[in-house]
């Protein structure tokens, strides 16, 4: 018989991202349950806490029913083999928040910087490394760069002591052509390994999680049931089975993992069916933590949102500055075709009490 190849690390980012689609609320108690469950099913690393990651909950961010402390403690507490870890982003998170986590015992960080930022994770990644944990640096909005100027972060990340490198759709909009040329301009100048997360936008992020893989990969991320923010994540449990497909052994039980999903995530998954806002901001490669000023200022200019969204995008993926924000409303609300139409579900996004079609 055949030995199968050894597949990439999974990163399990349920009790993180997946926190997102239940406004930051898994407590202590569904940590510990979770955690419990993914490691029976073979998972070696486990992500838990805040979306946003240490310290949101104090830097309104959103709070989440546990504080950070909670959230280590749980998933301490019941984890004997699998590695848990949070997301860290700086300026949110304070560098004695890596100390705090140290001393639960947590193995990994990501520590998570817009693209054409990644300088800022310097201080951050030698903290975390200081502690003895596996450290990625994660790339927000990776697209927001054109592919040299990326790879060259890329270098300096690895020279901060970044132990992996996450290429990261966060609108999830990107085309496996765009991938492909992440991965090779990183080749090109260092070898720092690659890691890849994936967001469901446009219906692609199994589809690029498995090119992530083909590309060489040493991680990608999952999530149950693909919950998430937005449209959410690469499902775990069809990653596992695909995986699974290309005879690659991630160690993980797929009826397990399957079972778990369905138990205690399905629940909680919104109505089936495709989103606009969703496909418009992977479309435009938008990063859906703005939506609350695009809604503001869709309401003041009485516009439909994907316009703005779209109108933003051509100017500015990484941010959304209010200003500029505040142009492009203008400018779109005395362009007559653009008008918003009763066909825009406007009550489903922003309430029937500011529906202009009211």
């Amino acid at each position: 018989m055949t030995t199968k190849s050894r597949s990439p690390r999974i990163l399990e980012c349920t009790l993180r991202d997946g926190s997102y689609s239940i406004n930051f609320q898994f407590t202590a108690v569904d940590t510990s349950v979770i955690c419990s469950e993914l490691e029976k099913t073979g998972f070696e690393m486990i992500e838990v806490g805040h979306g946003i990651g240490l310290n949101a909950s104090k830097t309104g961010n959103g709070v989440a029913a546990e504080t950070d402390e909670a959230y280590l403690r749980a998933a301490a507490d019941v984890l004997s083999k699998a590695k848990f870890g949070m997301f860290c982003i700086p300026g949110i998170a304070r560098l004695e928040d890596i100390d705090m986590a140290a001393e639960y015992g947590m193995g990994f960080i990501r520590i998570g910087t817009n693209v054409n930022e990644a300088e800022q994770a310097k201080s951050y990644i030698e903290r975390a490394k200081k502690h003895g944990m596996f450290v990625a640096a994660n790339f927000m909005k990776s697209y927001a760069t054109l592919p040299a100027d990326f790879a060259q972060k890329a270098k300096l990340s690895q020279s901060f002591g970044a132990d992996v490198l996450y290429i990261v759709d966060s609108a999830g909009g990107m085309l496996a052509s765009d991938l492909e040329d992440y991965f090779h301009a990183v080749r090109s100048v260092c070898d720092i390994p690659l890691a890849f997360h994936g967001h469901n936008n446009l219906g692609m992020a199994v589809a690029h999680t498995i090119r992530a893989v083909e590309l060489g990969a040493i991680m990608v991320d999952t999530t149950l049931q693909g919950i998430g923010r937005s449209s959410g994540n690469a499902p775990t449990e069809i990653v596992v089975a695909l995986l699974k497909r290309m005879g690659l052994d991630s160690g993980i039980d797929l009826l397990g993992v399957m079972d778990v999903g369905e138990k205690y995530i399905k629940p909680l998954m919104k109505a089936s069916g495709l989103d606009s806002l969703d496909m418009i901001a992977g479309y435009a490669q938008f990063h859906s933590s703005y939506i609350g000023i695009i809604r503001e200022y869709s309401i003041k200019y009485r516009i439909d949102p994907r316009r703005l969204i779209m109108g933003l995008c051509e100017k500015d993926r990484v941010n959304a500055p209010r200003d500029l924000v505040d142009q492009i409303a203008r400018n779109i609300s005395t362009e007559s075709s653009n008008v918003l139409t009763a066909r825009f579900r406007w009550d489903k996004y922003f309430g029937n009490e500011q529906n202009p079609d009211k």
